[in-house]
């Protein structure tokens, strides 16, 4: 079911930024490591959530833990898509990949799941090339790091965010 929803060009633009890594310094300080996407208050549109994101600059500055650090980022009373940019690490080579992460924790109200829900696809196919999907229902789910190393590369991955699991 799709809901008609529509993604607004800055959440692509994020996305694209995203995907395609900058090498100055300048450009690398100023790359997203994770972000938030919301509905618009009249529900049509997909956007960025303001002042919902971490930057590669950040991790250090400000972040200690820019994993930790995103998933403070996430209402607990309601739903949200995000773009996580995992750093990790496996037996063989250190790896970065996009996560695209559906929240919709239990507490969030049934209709705000729903649109949410039949929404989904119309963010993910601007989201071309996004190897990893994740839906999460609570925090019990996404606090554990090894949640996530999970979906990255199951028991190869022994590092996330330069933190042992």
């Amino acid at each position: 079911m799709a809901s008609g929803v529509t993604v607004n060009d800055e959440v692509i633009k994020v996305f694209d930024d995203m995907k395609l890594r900058k090498s100055s310094q300048q450009e690398v300080k100023k790359r997203k490591k994770a972000v938030l996407f919301r509905l618009s208050d009249d529900r049509k549109k997909i956007i960025v959530e303001e002042g919902k994101q971490i930057l590669v600059g950040d991790i250090g500055e400000t972040v200690d833990d820019p994993y930790a650090c995103f998933v403070k980022l996430l209402p607990l009373d309601d739903c949200r898509y995000a773009l996580y940019d995992a750093t990790y690490e496996t037996k063989e080579s250190k790896k970065e990949d996009l996560v695209f992460i559906f929240w919709a924790p239990d507490a969030a109200p049934l209709k705000s799941k729903m649109i949410y829900a039949s929404s989904k696809d119309a963010i993910k196919k601007t989201f071309t090339g996004i190897k990893h999907e994740w839906q999460v229902n609570g925090l019990d789910d996404i606090q554990d790091r090894s949640t996530l190393a999970e979906k990255l590369g199951g028991n190869v991955v022994v590092s996330l965010e330069g933190k042992p699991l």
